[in-house]
């Protein structure tokens, strides 16, 4: 397991902005944030203390993240070692691999090349990739949004000795591509890396270029992003976070890694978290595509029978807790990732692990998507605030009437009043209060917490009228 961490400095976007906009390449370019922008200390705090509780869990050895809120990118910091032997502590300026998260990119890059008139997405794969076979006839739209039916040559979490060895993408296509379809194009959705595989060949045949080159050009140069490296090509520098596997709950040991050709238009890209959060940023204001673009890549498809897939073209597309959420996650040999963008919001979360097969990436998104949803209007926080001082008081037994509405004061009667102090008086003061979830109904704002103690979870629902008044305040076990 990896030993207490040394401390790192944080990328924290207060007073010397300009440094940390050198960092990223973004010097006088919209997304980088100057101090009133940046993330408030106590949030900061509360997101270091997330990711390290995570991370000491999950034993992972390392996480780099990247905050964005209002549009531009507040925070960055990383947590524990990129490499185990010798001791070699993270840092925000590393590369980490994000494996699947390059399919955003990939389905971009088509997008652009129908923007140019040089492809439509509708087009048959067999117009511009032979030896597909049954696959011929899908669109490059099924393969972008996993519809094709095209079989996966990679469901496993681990290397196969095969991938270990170089591969092109014609020998994938040939051995994987050409078989029968695990269903009719468009009838149902199977995550394929082989589907996107052909739609790399097929930007590459389009654009004339590599795939790699002509990202640089239309995406990475535009947005500044100047540390994206192809993880395909070559492992990551020695100056990178190394990654690693681990076998059961026996300790971390350095990840083999994919022989080159397997990852590509898969999954080839690694880059820094604010490089991923510059990306996140442009999305956010629908800069660099097209409106007609914008909505290809983020609007679900559904297949023949009408019944939605949860996902658009390299991002899954959730409606959670009333938000709209774009995002996707990744994974490699020795790395996982995941890429979390609230559009609607202006939030983006970037989380970067070195280990693969684990949920860390997630489990770290979730507290952090927590803490920013939560704290991301005065409105919210002052609601926060109401309620835990709501529930302090039902904890000590006593709830102001002129608070409630009348259904409220209807509910709160003595004996109910007396069952909250004498169940929630000895739990103490609350370790988290956090507000998970919000939105209106029914002509009231609900809202939904989370409220955790040292040995228990709880469960609060809070819905108010527009003027204030307490409605409901129920609370039960989670």
């Amino acid at each position: 397991m990896p030993q207490p961490e040394r401390p790192t400095r944080p990328l924290v976007l207060a007073k010397p902005w300009v440094l940390m906009c050198a960092l990223v390449g973004l010097t006088g370019v919209l997304g980088c944030a100057r101090a009133g922008d940046a993330l408030a200390p106590e949030l900061r705090a509360r997101a270091d203390t997330a990711v390290r509780t995570v991370l000491a869990r999950t034993g992972v050895p390392s996480a780099s993240i990247a905050l964005v809120r209002h549009h531009a990118l507040v925070y960055a910091n990383a947590y524990g070692w990129a490499e185990l032997e010798p001791r070699r502590a993270a840092t925000p300026a590393m590369r980490y691999a994000i494996g699947s998260i390059s399919k955003e990119f990939t389905a971009a890059a088509l997008l652009l090349l129908q923007e140019d008139g040089r492809l439509s997405i509708d087009d048959p794969a067999g117009k511009w990739v032979t030896g597909l076979g049954p696959a011929a006839a899908a669109s490059i739209h099924s393969l972008l949004s996993h519809t094709a039916g095209i079989r996966d040559y990679w469901p496993q979490d681990y290397d196969p000795p095969d991938m270990l060895k170089p591969v092109n993408a014609a020998e994938i296509v040939r051995r994987w591509a050409n078989q029968p379809l695990d269903f009719p194009t468009g009838t149902a959705w199977q995550y394929s890396n082989t589907g996107y595989v052909v739609a790399g060949m097929i930007a590459e045949k389009a654009a004339g270029e590599p795939l790699i080159r002509f990202l640089r050009e239309r995406i990475f140069v535009p947005l500044r992003m100047t540390r994206v490296f192809d993880f395909d090509a070559a492992p990551l520098p020695a100056g990178d976070a190394s990654g690693y596997t681990r076998y059961a709950l026996g300790p971390p040991r350095l990840a083999a890694k994919e022989g080159r050709g397997w990852l590509f238009a898969a999954g080839e890209l690694a880059m820094t978290a604010s490089d991923l959060a510059l990306w996140d940023i442009a999305l956010i204001e629908r800069r660099l595509l097209s409106d007609a673009s914008y909505k290809d890549l983020t609007t679900e498809v559904r297949l023949e029978n009408g019944a939605g897939s949860s996902y658009a073209l390299g991002l899954d597309v959730l409606l959670e807790s009333g938000r709209r959420v774009l995002k996707h996650e990744g994974e490699v040999g020795g790395f996982t990732a995941e890429n979390r963008i609230y559009p609607d919001d202006g939030i983006a979360i970037v989380v970067m692990t070195n280990e693969d097969a684990t949920d860390a990436s997630s489990a770290i998104a979730d507290t952090l998507a927590q803490l920013l949803l939560a704290s991301n209007s005065p409105a919210d926080a002052a609601a926060i605030a109401d309620a835990q001082h709501l529930f302090s008081e039902l904890q000590s037994g006593h709830i102001d009437p002129a608070r409630l509405t009348p259904n409220a004061r209807s509910y709160f009667s003595a004996q109910a009043v007396a069952d909250f102090a004498a169940s929630l008086g000895p739990l103490g003061k609350p370790v988290t209060f956090t507000l998970t979830r919000a939105g209106p109904r029914g002509g009231l704002i609900t809202r939904v917490y989370a409220v955790s103690f040292p040995n228990e979870k709880l469960h609060a629902v809070v819905r108010s009228t527009p003027d204030g008044l307490i409605e409901q305040y129920t609370v039960s076990a989670e």
